[in-house]
C-alpha cells in the first residue's frame, strides 16, 4: 500500500507540472511561434535526459522512438501550445481531463488492460466535474482551442499506451543499465530521452521552414522555457512514464485529472480568472474521481501480455543506476 501511494504521489508531479505549464505558456512564451515553442520545449529536455542516461536506441527502438516522438512530442506539444494560447488557462487544462476515458479505452485495445469498476466510476465522476467546470467558464472559449485540446487528448493517450505496450517486458530496468535491459526493452529515462530528442529533431526543421527565424527571447521568456523544458517536460514525462509502467493505466489516467485542477487554480489565483460556484463544484468532483481510482494494496493491472512478449523480471538488475524518474519513481 505504501509503495502504491508513493508511486501515485510521484506520478502526480507530472499533471501538476503540466497544469502550470498552460499558464507559463500563455503568459510568457511567444504566441505566434507554436512550432518553435514546441521544439524548444522538447529538444533541450531530451538532450538533458540523454546526457544523464547515456544510452542510445537499439534495435527496434530507433523506429519506435521516432513514432513515439512524433505522437507524444511533435504533434502533442504543438497542439498543447496552440490550446494554451487560444484558451484561458483553466479551460485549456480542463478539456484535457477527458483523457482518463480515452486512456482506458486505448489500454484495453493495445495492452488488454481492462478498466476496473473503480476506474470507470472515477472517470465518469471526473468527467462530470470537467463538464461543470467548462460550463461554469463559458466566456472566452475558442472552438479551435477546444479542438486543439481534444486532438491533444487523442494523440497523447494513444502514444502513451503505445509506449506502455512497447515497454512491456522491459521490467524495471532503468537509468544507464547496459546489458541488463532486454533487447526489446528500454528504461524509463532512456525511452523518454529518445522520444523527446526525436520529437524535437522532427520539429526543428519544420519550424525553420514554416516560421522562419527563431523568435526573440526576453529574460522572462528564457526562464519560462527553462521551466517548460526541464520541469514540465524532462521531469514530468520521466515520472509519468515511470508511473504508467508500474500502475494501471486507469489509475494513471485519473491522476492526470490533477492537470485541470492545477490549471484552474493557477488561472484563478495568478491570472485573475474568475472561478464560479459551478466550477468549484466541478473541481470537487474531479478530486473525488482521482480518489476513486487510487489503487489499493492488492491492485494489479488487469492485462494480458501480447503473445511472445517476455515477462517482466521480478527485480531490477543490480547494476542499474538510479536517477530522477527511475529509482525515485518506484
Amino acid at each position: 500500500m505504501e509503495a502504491n501511494t508513493r508511486r501515485v504521489a510521484l506520478t502526480a508531479v507530472a499533471p501538476v507540472a503540466w497544469g502550470a505549464n498552460y499558464f507559463v505558456t500563455h503568459a510568457f512564451l511567444p504566441a505566434d511561434h507554436p512550432l518553435y515553442g514546441a521544439a524548444l520545449r522538447a529538444l533541450p529536455a531530451g538532450l538533458v535526459l540523454l546526457a544523464w542516461c547515456r544510452r542510445r536506441p537499439h534495435g527496434a527502438w530507433w523506429g519506435r522512438s521516432a513514432v513515439l516522438g512524433l505522437l507524444n512530442v511533435s504533434v502533442f506539444f504543438v497542439l498543447v501550445f496552440a490550446a494554451s494560447q487560444l484558451l484561458p488557462t483553466s479551460v485549456a487544462s480542463t478539456v484535457m481531463a477527458v483523457s482518463p476515458l480515452v486512456m482506458m479505452l486505448a489500454a484495453w485495445l493495445l495492452v488488454a488492460e481492462r478498466p476496473s469498476s473503480a476506474h470507470l466510476a472515477g472517470a465518469v465522476v471526473g468527467l462530470g466535474g470537467v463538464s461543470l467546470m467548462l460550463l461554469g467558464g463559458a466566456d472566452g472559449i475558442s472552438v479551435p482551442g477546444v479542438l486543439a485540446s481534444a486532438a491533444a487528448v487523442l494523440v497523447s493517450s494513444f502514444g502513451h499506451i503505445l509506449a506502455k505496450r512497447w515497454n512491456t517486458g522491459a521490467g524495471t530496468a532503468t537509468g544507464t543499465g547496459t546489458g541488463a535491459a532486454e533487447a526489446d526493452g528500454a528504461g524509463v529515462l532512456a525511452s523518454t530521452a529518445w522520444q523527446l530528442t526525436a520529437g524535437g529533431l522532427l520539429l526543428l526543421p519544420v519550424a525553420v521552414v514554416v516560421e522562419g527565424a527563431p523568435p526573440p527571447v526576453s529574460p522572462s521568456a528564457f526562464l519560462a522555457f527553462c521551466y517548460v523544458a526541464l520541469v514540465a517536460t524532462a521531469l514530468a514525462f520521466s515520472v509519468w512514464f515511470a508511473g504508467l509502467r508500474r500502475l494501471p493505466a486507469g489509475t494513471v489516467g485519473l491522476i492526470g485529472l490533477l492537470n485541470p485542477v492545477t490549471g484552474v487554480l493557477l488561472g484563478t489565483v495568478v491570472a485573475g480568472e474568475v472561478l464560479t460556484g459551478r466550477q468549484l463544484g466541478g473541481l470537487a468532483l474531479v478530486l473525488v474521481g482521482v480518489a476513486l481510482g487510487r489503487p489499493t494494496a492488492g491492485t494489479r493491472p488487469d492485462r494480458r501480455l501480447p503473445t511472445g512478449t517476455p515477462a517482466a523480471p521480478a527485480a531490477p538488475h543490480p547494476g542499474v543506476r538510479s536517477g530522477p524518474g527511475s529509482g525515485r519513481s518506484t
